[in-house]
């Protein structure tokens, strides 16, 4: 090994496995020849892992948004939860109470019922001027049937029947969509070649056995034949499939390709721990540069969306609750790869870094003291433990990883109890270390006072 821990390469090996010795020219020659292979190993090694590095940061951002995609278009009970906070946002309830108001009240002719009045008053022979009040009763009727309408609308979609309304009809067609996309043959909604069809025929049964419930026993006589029919032909809809299967493909491995890619820098490069606090530097700086395309999408979103289509605070709420998930992920993503880059440098010769290490160092040390004046003994176990610091270490680390890789959907604060528990577990192994040190084994085994 040369000095930064970093192999020789096999070809520098020295004069001892030839068994001759050198002279001091030789011996000199043969030290530079040594040291420019050397630096020309790490030279190969350093460019492998900027190139594997800058890899990893191109794809990084790329890989979130795929797996946000993927995660949201493949499955339907996730996107249910994205899309389910809408039904209870006063900004898009506003813009459903609005719509569903003018839709109801332009199915009521006022005109109408105010000529009909006024017809009718004529025909009485009410006085001119009652006639012609009736007439003006035009605004006044219309603004009070609005009113009522609103109130009432207003009440539906506020109440827990819309959400529960919106939550299935959106789950029914999304299942419906993904089944067409995946090619699924099940359900009513249905891809054949180039066609897309819809299945009646669970229809066609209800209806022949209510008619015959209902003494038409001809009804039964309804052929199972022609249960299908085809909504429309698309010459696109194979090139939709072939993409869905491209997005559960990239959506799936793309995260994998980046993490190794940015591992197998860390691993290639001479110094492995100055790469791993560069690698998770750079992809937290790639996780800022996604939340602020975020927030410019956001902003170009809002400017393009119609006033006549959406208010802004509906067309803002709609954006946000849509990429929420994207937001936590990419949020969960900047605060993992800032605690690995701290947990880099704090393993570094930083003064910051060895004076943190050596007050853990004293306070664990001084806690074990305490506990062994106390009377805990951790015996031959503890000793091994101690023996085995390095090894245990690097377990509970890799557990943590481990919890956060398995966690479905982690959060920050789902990286906060994690880190928290990473935490706890080192400081306990760190005091029972100090318990052992402070612990001679004569003293465990040291016999209790004489009796007389």
């Amino acid at each position: 090994m040369v000095p930064d821990g970093s192999s020789v390469p096999p070809h520098s090996a020295g004069p001892a496995a030839t068994g001759t010795a050198l002279d001091p020219a030789e011996r000199a020659e043969y030290e530079r020849l040594r040291g420019a292979a050397t630096l020309r190993h790490r030279r190969v090694r350093r460019l492998g892992a900027a190139v594997l590095l800058l890899l990893a940061l191109l794809l990084a951002p790329l890989a979130v948004v795929a797996a946000w995609v993927q995660d949201t278009v493949s499955d339907t009970d996730r996107y249910v939860e994205t899309v389910a906070p809408l039904a209870s946002d006063p900004a898009v309830q506003k813009v459903v109470t609005d719509r569903l108001t003018d839709r109801v009240v332009q199915q009521v002719d006022v005109r109408a019922v105010t000529d009909s009045l006024t017809k009718v008053l004529a025909d009485g022979g009410a006085p001119p001027r009652v006639v012609e009040s009736s007439r003006a009763l035009t605004g006044p009727l219309n603004s009070a049937v609005r009113t009522v309408v609103r109130r009432n609308v207003e009440r539906v979609v506020t109440s827990d029947l819309f959400q529960q309304v919106w939550e299935g009809s959106n789950r029914r067609a999304h299942a419906a969509v993904l089944r067409m996309l995946t090619g699924e043959r099940h359900g009513a909604l249905r891809a054949t070649g180039d066609a897309v069809e819809l299945d009646i025929g669970a229809v066609v049964d209800q209806v022949r056995e209510r008619l015959v419930d209902q003494g038409f026993e001809k009804a039964a006589a309804i052929p199972d034949s022609d249960r299908t029919v085809t909504l429309f032909r698309t010459a696109e809809l194979a090139r939709a499939q072939d993409a869905m299967r491209l997005l559960d493909i990239v959506g799936t491995w793309l995260p994998v390709l980046t993490v190794g890619l940015a591992a197998l820098a860390v691993w290639t490069a001479p110094a492995h721990r100055v790469m791993l606090l560069v690698s998770a530097l750079g992809i937290g700086l790639m996780t800022v540069v996604l939340l602020v395309a975020l927030a410019a999408v956001r902003r170009i979103y809002l400017d393009s969306v119609p006033a006549a289509a959406l208010t802004p605070e509906a067309a803002a709420a709609v954006f946000d609750t849509l990429v929420r998930f994207l937001r936590d992920s990419t949020r969960t993503l900047l605060v993992v790869a800032l605690i690995t880059a701290l947990a880099a440098y704090l393993y570094g010769p930083g003064r910051a870094a060895v004076g943190l290490r050596g007050g853990a160092r004293r306070g664990a040390g001084a806690a074990g003291r305490a506990l062994g004046r106390a009377g805990l003994r951790v015996g031959p176990v503890g000793r091994r433990l101690a023996a085995r610091r390095s090894v245990v270490t690097g377990v509970v680390i890799g557990a943590g990883a481990l919890a956060l890789v398995l966690w479905n959907h982690p959060t920050v604060g789902a990286v906060a109890l994690v880190l928290v528990l990473v935490l706890v577990v080192l400081a306990a192994v760190a005091v029972l270390v100090a318990v052992a040190a402070a612990t001679a084994p004569g003293e465990e085994a040291a016999p209790g006072p004489a009796t007389p």
